[in-house]
Parts: C-alpha cells; structure tokens; sequence
C-alpha cells in the first residue's frame, strides 16, 4: 500500500480544469478547460487527409496555450458542466496527463469529479476513455458536492465534522444548490441557477462599454474579467452603496491600467459602480437577465424546504460555498443574512398562524467559508483521494473488463438463439 505512487485528482470545470496529486493541499495546475484545434482539419480531399491523419490527432494545444497560439480554433469541450464533446474531451485529458502531470496513467489510479445528475452514460463514456484509451489500473468518479462537503471540514472542529449540508457550488459557467444528506446527494431538490462567473464577467462588460470609451474593444472581456477579479465585492445595501459612491467618488473609485495589446499603448478604466453592481445579480438576478428574478437567498431557502423535514435544520446549520464565484469578499455575510431573514419571517408567520399559542424553535442558519473555498472540489478529492480507503472503493481495471466481457458474451449468446 505505501509503495503505491499518489493518485492523480483532475476537476474538469466549464472554465477551468484543476490537476494535482493526491494528499497534496493545492492543485499543481489550474488551466482554462479550452482546447485549440487546427481550423484546416477537416479541409482537403480523402488522399491528403489519410497521409497527416496521425499529425492531425497529436496537433492541438490545451489550456493557456490554446488561446495563444494562431490558426487555432478554440473550444470548449466541457459546457454547464457536462462534457459536450467526447473527442475532444479525450484529447484535453491525454495533454493534462502527460504534458502537465507528466504521469504514467499505467502506474495512478485516478479520481475524477461529475457533476450533479450526470447521466449514467455520461459516467460510461468517461470510464471507457480512462480504461480504454490510457489503461488506467482504478478509478473513482466522486460527486463534486460530496467533495465540497468534505473540503469544508478544515475549518470545523472533529465534532462537527459532517457529510449533511446545502453545497452552493458556483463556478465560471453554471451555479447549483445541492442538497446532501449522509453523503447521498437528495437529486429531486437540486436547482440550477443561470447565473455564474461568466454572467457577471459580461454584466460588468456592458456597463463599462456603456461609460467608459478608452478600452480596445478586443480586450474589453479580459478587462472586465480582470476587474471583477481584483475590485469586485458585495454590499449589503445597494441604495446605501449608491449614496456612499455619489458622496466620495475619489475614495471609492479604483483605477484599472492596462496596456493596448496591438498599438501598446497604456489605457486607465476608472472603476466604480461595477464593483459592487457586478456580483450584485446573484441577490438581484432582474438587473442581468430579466427571465430570471429569484435571488440566491431564496432559492436555497426552497431547496431546503422542499427536502425530508427530518434534514432541514442540519442543512440549514451546514451552508457550505464552493467554486471561485462564492470568493467575493462579504458574499457569505450577505447569504447568511438574507436566508436567516426569509427564516424569521416564515417562523413569526407560522406563529401568528397559531394564534400565539406554539412558538416555533428558532432555526439556526450558518454560511460556511475556508480558506480552500476556490478549489474546494478538487482539496475534497485529494483528502479521500490519500485514505487507504480510497483504493478499496475504486473500479479497477480486471472489474471493467470483467463487466465489458460479460456483457459482449450475454449479446454473443442472445444473438444466437
């Protein structure tokens, strides 16, 4: 067991891809889940394709690379969590194994995370790449809520340590609210919110097209990615917010500098508004997406009510936040607040129902943030990914086989008859 080398943990997100080994506390590589293919590959006769067919194949670049390098069609094989194209998925696994991890997937066994209600095909096709395509001798493909759920236990005492919670696990191209229960995901509950990183990247790119006039209109989303990232954060009220930027602009006002990717020349963004307006629509959706009016606050408090009665004061007292999207400075401070509101208001309702004579035992309402919050899926698969335990619960490659063999002879056999 100790001679073993470490497990390979891979989180394929819609905007990045996590990568690392086993045991370690942060992953080795965080790239952007985006592939470059050459935009020719499919161009010419028969003849000339089938002579650089095995070039073609070994021709692409992933992550960071892909976006760099020119002639290159980028795509994204991985779209609101669910992978779109299996191909290309497998060409963005052979480089993250071999170019980043520089591993021999013969010697790891591997974990990788789904998403919440993936399809049990889903799971196949990624266990006949793994076991097919890289020989792989075990693999594990975990919940990413479950993980997120485990991730969460490093800023909980031994006690309080629990696989019971609401994980809001919001990342660059879909959010969901997952309720777990013993570490069983309760999937007639999850809610899916379209509203995530990408979203509000986009949001505060239109209101600085709206205002500011200096910004090269190619760089305008990197712009606005890069602001969000290092000025946004949320309020706790937005018309005090307001007041507070119209009384001292010069305080609250910051300058973003950034430099003309084609003429090189420098261009100042003067950032206001934008840092608060921006991750404001998780709590006002209305402002970005008229189709969609439910804040946050509201949708978990359904989840929650729409699970067994026996679970809801637990979830309510696990609220764990995952994904880059929750990292916004007062983001859990605000949640907590607006759910132990909603939370009041149903208990003093269903008190006044009564006519006074029962009071309702109040709810306990805890928003849970740690310091591995960005990354909180892939820290929970290198926690399991390290137990000794992790290898007994793994598929092994002689079990796939096993099943795969069985299943052409069971055909074989009704063919047959």
């Amino acid at each position: 067991m100790n001679s073993r080398l470490p497990a390979c943990v891979i989180d394929v997100g819609t905007g990045y891809t996590k990568l690392g080994f086993a045991a370690n506390k942060e992953p080795q590589f965080i790239i952007p889940s985006a592939i470059g293919i050459k935009e020719t590959a499919k161009v010419g006769d028969q003849s000339s394709r089938r002579l650089c067919k095995g070039v073609e194949d070994l021709d692409f670049y992933i992550g960071d690379e892909a976006f760099e390098a020119t002639g290159y069609a980028v795509k994204y094989p991985v779209r609101h969590g669910l992978v779109e194209d299996w191909d290309l998925m497998e060409r963005f696994l052979e480089q993250c194994i071999f170019k980043y991890l520089r591993a021999e997937p013969e010697d790891h066994y591997f974990l990788l995370t789904e998403p919440p209600l993936n399809t049990p095909e889903n799971r196949e096709y990624t266990a006949e790449i793994m076991f097919e395509s890289f020989n792989v001798p075990g693999l594990y493909i975990a919940v990413q809520a479950v993980l997120a759920l485990a991730a969460s236990w490093v800023s909980r005492s031994l006690e309080e340590r629990t696989l019971t919670g609401i994980v809001i696990d919001s990342g660059d191209g879909v959010t969901h609210v997952i309720p777990v229960a013993e570490g069983y995901v309760i999937g007639s509950c999850i809610k899916h919110i379209p509203i995530a990183g990408r979203n509000i990247t986009y949001f505060i790119q239109s209101l600085l097209r709206e205002r500011e006039i200096g910004i090269p209109p190619e760089q305008s989303l990197e712009t606005a990615k890069a602001i969000k990232e290092r000025y946004c954060y949320i309020c706790p009220d937005i018309a005090k917010e307001f007041a507070k930027y119209d009384a001292d602009p010069a305080k609250c006002i910051k300058k973003y500098e950034g430099m003309n990717s084609v003429t090189k020349q420098p261009f100042t963004v003067d950032v206001g508004y934008e840092r608060f307006l921006g991750p404001e629509i998780f709590f006002h959706p209305e402002f970005s997406n008229p189709d969609f009016t439910i804040p946050l606050s509201e949708i978990v408090d359904d989840v929650i009510q729409n699970c067994p009665i026996d679970v809801r004061r637990p979830l309510y007292n696990n609220i764990v936040l995952s994904g880059g999207s929750t990292m916004f400075k007062d983001f859990d401070r605000r949640l907590q607040r607006d759910l132990k509101r909603t939370v009041d208001a149903r208990l003093k309702l269903s008190e006044s129902l009564g006519g006074g004579r029962i009071k309702p035992k109040p709810i306990n309402v805890n928003v849970v943030t740690h310091h591995m919050q960005r990354y909180a899926v892939w820290f929970g698969g290198s926690m399991l990914a390290s137990t000794p335990e992790f290898y007994q619960v793994c598929h092994t490659k002689a079990a796939y086989e096993d099943q795969q063999h069985g299943f052409i002879s069971n055909i074989v056999r009704t063919s047959s008859k």
